[in-house]
């Protein structure tokens, strides 16, 4: 898949629902079994689609300190994956979300993305490290990022709405 079809570009407020379709996808596939049933229940792909809409329309003001959302597609306009780079106050920058449609993942497809988030971070901040959250029951995920370079350098704990907790690590790639 990785080649000619596809295309990562930059998105925008238009690709909101598209990406919210996808995240909520991703998480009952990715996380079943992993966090609470009512996390990944009804309503999911509205608490998305809400969640993109806000995130993409805000204004951050000084684009330095905008996040940035990259988008993976097919040849023919499908949304494969996607990724979102927020700039923290202490100077690196989180991977938010990092996801590839189910049924597409193991074809490179992750790692093109990956790429180009890491090239996009060193473009935009010089010297910033690129770090993600990832929960600890994740063995496929954890497994990606160790593979693509990423070193755990944390262990805390995700919350959830109800009052749900479960372990996540921290993964960072080195300043470029």
């Amino acid at each position: 898949m990785v080649g000619n079809e596809l295309s990562i570009r930059t998105g925008g407020g238009a690709d909101a629902v598209a990406v919210a379709r996808l995240h909520a996808l991703s998480w009952r596939t990715a996380y079943a079994g992993i966090v609470p049933a009512e996390a990944l229940g009804d309503g999911l792909a509205e608490q998305r689609e809400e969640i993109w809409e806000l995130r993409l329309s805000a204004d951050y003001g000084d684009p330095v300190k905008a996040p940035v959302l990259l988008l993976a597609e097919s040849g023919a306009g499908e949304l494969l994956g996607f990724g979102y780079l927020v700039p923290q106050p202490d100077g690196r920058v989180l991977l938010d979300n990092l996801h590839v449609r189910p049924g597409r993942t193991g074809a490179g497809l992750g790692t093109a993305l990956l790429d180009a988030l890491r090239v996009e971070t060193a473009r935009r901040h010089p010297g910033a490290p690129l770090y993600l959250e990832v929960l600890a029951d994740n063995h496929r995920a954890i497994a990606f990022y160790e593979r693509a370079g990423g070193v755990r350098t944390d262990t805390r704990t995700a919350h959830f709405p109800g009052g749900g907790e479960l372990p996540e690590y921290e993964y960072t790639w080195a300043r470029p």
